[in-house]
């Protein structure tokens, strides 16, 4: 039984996993529910006993509610297809009996007639329910993805350090798409078998009781067959997904950095690696293949035995008059009707395996929250007047030594240099200003504020951020520009990409600002790239602007030029430069000299140059002139 429907277009919306679903639409939960503990042996909680199965299921209710309307009347559809098919059975009887007993011609057609009538009915209520179910199935799966998607960008740096790139991408292809058949043909079809298999035995009992309880005597094999393969299932697939995610994040990688591979001739050794994961995945999905392998001629047997006994039992019946012909005939074909529940049955506790393994996972994602403070944005005018760190400290998660020890700095408008060796702390001070690592309570205020106090939209919104690494996207130059000012018309870009020095660079190019730039800006020079960074952040004109060694790329005569141009946007904008170019912050109002996480010295150039040894070693390097201070 297949079934499809085109993805249906849904607004996006964030739904809170632990709501409860109001009493309209908890027959649908409990159905599923049911459908779950009972027809498919699934235990009480989730198969690795960490989350119950109603934890899991409150992820769907919402859909279940808001589309209740669509899923009656699909089930309905559904159900009206079933009793037509088990009325089909009771024409056909009546028509065999006619024929024993020399009914008129006029009685058999008028039969024919209605199984026609019969017919056409049914297949416009088969297209009713697979629009409505199957397509409900397909905003199920959109409604999560989008969620998902939301759920990833309100998280903080920790998660993205802890997860892959190709384990979340996992969850948005696989896992999305074990669940939308899970809730679509899955759910259809165990609709059909509690429905057809329910109303084909009551017709079997009416028929003959004895004969019914004969036929249905190979039944127990298929329950305890099908609960043994489910358990064996779930482990099964649970395996198949990490490796996918496995081998998403490995092709992720190596596409990323295809330059680099080619640069040290990796391509042979890669594509080693990568053919050994794919066989790890296909003898992952060989084994789960193993197990539908057995379900179905499992549930076939049992219905070919049960076909079996009836011949040999019904068969003598009919013989001695015990039941008509007709009834035989229609005992027979309820069999048949009964064989697609029996296969179904395993199916789609295989289905109902996946789609519970699924959607754990993807639950597992939704209810891990970020270390910093989830507050409402008020939407108010974001802090950047001034910034204040008492006795700051911060370490990584499982790091051994602290990043950061008792930072104590006040920023005003004006332009700060941040200096010091590799490893000293620069860009993580950075980033704890950006709001991408929790700090303590009182450690850091934002106009008199303290920061777990605001919302981190509004201090982010407050915030022009350049970092080491340019990072551009597949679009125009002028769209990469833009990325954060998307109404900005075409002379506010000009204006920027001037004040970066990057606009006669970019009319080089053979389409100018509409240039394409490809991948992570692969037709761009790294130079190019961290000017097209910087322009973007001046469109946005936020009073707080942090260049994180974002110009190491661009040649020190263009560096100064681009700092000159910016000097009067700098004047009333709190400006913090990493940099360990001195000349460039010769002018800054104040130098900070981090070691080893520790403020070590901080000045002006003239203050730094008479009381800091290191800060004078490293002038002694760029400029070996002994008269380096007047140089500057």
């Amino acid at each position: 039984m297949v079934a499809s429907a085109d993805d249906c277009q849904e607004p996006r919306f964030v739904v809170d996993c632990q709501i409860v679903a109001p009493h309209v639409s908890r027959p649908i939960g409990h159905f599923f529910a049911s459908i779950l503990t009972l027809v498919f042996f699934v235990p009480a909680s989730e198969p690795s006993g960490a989350v119950p199965i109603s934890a899991l299921l409150s992820l769907l209710r919402p859909f279940f509610r808001r589309h209740r309307s669509r899923l009656i009347l699909g089930f309905a559809a559904l159900v009206a297809v079933d009793i037509l098919q088990l009325i089909t059975p009771r024409i056909i009887k009546y028509g065999i009996d006619a024929l024993t007993t020399g009914t008129s011609q006029d009685y058999l057609t008028s039969l024919a007639w209605l199984l026609l009538a019969l017919a056409i009915f049914s297949a416009a209520l088969r297209f009713c329910w697979r629009y409505m179910i199957v397509g409900f199935s397909r905003i199920l799966e959109h409604g999560i993805r989008c969620r998902i998607f939301e759920h990833l960008l309100k998280m903080d740096a920790p998660f993205f350090e802890r997860r892959t790139t190709g384990d979340l991408m996992a969850h948005c292809t696989n896992d999305l798409a074990a669940i939308q058949l899970a809730c679509g043909i899955g759910l259809v079809s165990a609709t059909d078998a509690v429905v057809l298999s329910g109303v084909a035995i009551c017709f079997m009992l009416y028929i003959h009781p004895q004969l019914t309880l004969v036929a249905l005597t190979p039944m127990p094999f298929l329950i305890i067959g099908t609960k043994y393969l489910s358990g064996k299932l779930h482990r099964r697939f649970t395996s198949v997904q990490e490796i996918f995610s496995e081998m998403t994040e490995f092709s992720r990688a190596a596409i990323v950095s295809i330059r680099l591979l080619k640069a040290h001739t990796m391509e042979t050794t890669h594509s080693l690696r990568f053919e050994a994961l794919g066989r790890k995945y296909v003898r992952g999905n060989l084994k789960v293949a193993t197990i539908h392998g057995l379900m179905f001629p499992l549930a076939t047997m049992v219905g070919s035995l049960g076909m079996l006994l009836i011949l040999w039992y019904g068969g003598r019946l009919a013989l001695e008059n015990v039941i008509t012909l007709g009834d035989f005939v229609a005992f027979i074909t309820y069999l048949y009707l009964l064989i697609w529940p029996m296969m179904a049955i395993g199916w789609v506790a295989s289905l109902v395996q996946r789609g519970l393994t699924s959607l754990g996972r993807i639950h597992s994602l939704l209810t891990v929250r970020p270390f910093l403070p989830e507050l409402a944005d008020d939407g108010l005018t974001p802090p950047g007047r001034e910034i204040v760190l008492r006795h700051l400290d911060f370490s990584y998660p499982e790091a051994k030594a602290a990043a950061l020890n008792d930072i104590s700095l006040t920023f005003y408008p004006g332009l700060y240099g941040i200096i010091g060796r590799t490893g000293s702390g620069k860009s993580t001070l950075l980033k704890l200003l950006v709001r991408l690592y929790p700090v303590a309570d009182g450690a850091l205020l934002f106009d008199g504020r303290d920061a777990n106090s605001l919302p981190t939209a509004a201090i982010q919104r407050a915030i022009a951020y350049v970092g080491q690494e340019a990072v551009l996207f597949s679009n125009s130059i002028a769209a990469n520009i833009a990325l954060g000012k998307e109404t900005a018309s075409r002379e506010e870009i000009i204006a920027v990409a001037k004040a970066a020095a990057v606009h006669d660079d970019i009319l080089s190019l053979a389409e100018g600002y509409e240039t394409r730039i490809g991948e992570r800006g692969a037709r761009l020079s790294g130079g190019q790239k961290q000017r097209v960074a910087l322009a973007r952040a001046l469109l946005c004109d936020r009073p707080i602007l942090i260049i994180d060694d974002g110009l190491s790329a661009v040649d020190v005569d263009t560096e100064e030029r681009i700092l000159l141009a910016l000097a009067d946007h700098f004047r009333d904008r709190i400006v913090l430069l990493v940099s360990n170019r001195l000349k460039t912050l010769a002018a800054a109002r104040e130098i900070i000299v981090l070691d080893q996480g520790r403020i070590v010295a901080r000045g002006d150039h003239r203050t730094m140059m008479r009381q800091s040894h290191l800060y004078q070693a490293m002038v002694a390097k760029q400029l070996p002139d002994k008269r380096a201070e007047h140089a500057i």
